[in-house]
């Protein structure tokens, strides 16, 4: 059996690069993956501006008690030129342009008003409160690299630019599916006690839309062989992945190890726990990760691979890993690579993790992946890891 590491570079080694794009307006734009450069067309700002209101003035003619006659008012946006000579200055607003042969800008603070002259009380340093030309960036400058994930900052550019439009990697688009005879969907009836609620796939999809992907839920599929394999190879023709859950461990009634196999095999068991009997495969240009049927297995899974898997697809480099100091030992009970749930807390500036009230049960949500939860890694090769160690962890999100 494989070991995390290999069965993950397995599976990078076989992602492509998205090459797909599409031009949208920078107002749909967070989140969303540059796939072209950004490229400073003009000096910002273009001419020397005031950083704050004041007095443009020459730096020659400030000193303490030194009287300057107001020539004019500058506000910000007014394309009026002053010719400012020795002993004169224009009142100048924030963002308005430097007045020809002024240098420096004194701030009103610094100042009193006598008339239509200005007396200087505190000098400043040349070139005080004035923005240069191309201070902010020039002409020519690469701005932004393409595979740059837009935040708030990036679309604020943009508009700085003038920017309307851009091209964005499109969305991958995925499909999730649901196995098992025992599932319903969210508003149906419970008609007996075996029948249980499916949350993989509302999980899941989100993972997917969180990692710049396209999540579309396919309807629950009962334990038939026909009707499975039937509605993969139909989502495999229309979705870029297909991700499933349940039906791929050893039972009668687990069809995924067969339909993979059908494909070329990237991954096929792992070292791991939870999620030792995980399958990746590739058919053509297309791939199918079949995962656990454990809510607890099916995520911690996804997060394994698939978020590796779209983090390279879509330009992005993977930053999942963490250290921290482990709170109390920690023991496993397999010898399998381990990812346990977790908590991070803060202990006076020092971060530390800590798996006291998280459930070994690989079913168990509601107590393993809320609030600050993480999944703390165990190597296959230790069997133990002591308080007060350095550990490493996986963030979830």
């Amino acid at each position: 059996m494989q070991s995390y590491e290999q069965s993950l570079e397995n599976l990078l080694n076989q992602t492509p690069i998205w090459q797909n794009y599409e031009r949208i307006a920078i107002s749909a734009a967070m989140g969303r993956i540059l796939s072209q450069d950004i490229i400073a067309q003009f000096d910002l700002p273009s001419f020397d501006t005031a950083a704050m209101d004041g007095y443009a003035v020459k730096f020659d003619d400030l000193k303490e008690g030194q009287k300057l006659k107001i020539i004019g008012i500058l506000p910000a946006g007014s394309e009026n030129k002053f010719n400012i000579k020795k002993g004169e200055c224009v009142k100048t607003f924030t963002g308005a342009l430097m007045s020809g042969e002024s240098d420096t800008l004194i701030p009103i603070e610094n100042v009193s008003v006598q008339n239509d002259e200005i007396i200087i009380n505190l000098p400043v340093n040349l070139g005080f409160a004035v923005r240069k030309v191309g201070e902010s960036y020039k002409k020519g400058d690469l701005l932004l690299k393409k595979g740059t994930k837009i935040g708030f900052g990036e679309i604020t550019l943009l508009a700085e630019l003038g920017i309307c439009f851009i091209n964005v990697l499109t969305k991958p688009k995925v499909a999730v599916l649901s196995i098992g005879s025992e599932l319903l969907d969210i508003g149906e009836n419970r008609l007996n006690l075996s029948q249980i609620y499916t949350s993989n796939n509302i999980a899941i999809a989100n993972i997917i839309s969180n990692l710049g992907c396209e999540s579309a839920i396919l309807p629950i599929i009962e334990d038939d062989f026909e009707k499975l394999e039937n509605t993969i190879n139909q989502a495999l023709g229309t979705y870029d992945a297909v991700i499933t859950t349940g039906g791929v461990s050893v039972g009668d009634f687990d069809f995924m190890k067969q339909i993979a196999r059908s494909g070329e095999i990237i991954v096929d068991k792992a070292a791991i726990k939870p999620g030792r009997h995980i399958k990746i495969a590739k058919f053509n240009n297309k791939f199918l990760f079949a995962l656990p049927g454990f809510s607890y297995s099916a995520v911690v899974t996804c997060l394994l691979y698939f978020r590796e898997f779209a983090t390279k697809l879509l330009w992005q480099k993977s930053d999942f890993k963490f250290k921290a100091i482990l709170s109390e030992d920690y023991s496993k009970k397999s010898n399998l690579q381990e990812f346990s749930a977790a908590n991070l807390i803060n202990e006076n500036g020092v971060l530390k993790i800590t798996t006291k009230g998280k459930k070994k049960g690989s079913s168990a949500i509601s107590t393993n992946l809320l609030g600050n939860a993480v999944l703390l890694i165990c190597p296959q090769n230790q069997n133990e890891l002591k308080s007060g160690e350095i550990v490493e962890y996986l963030k979830l999100c």
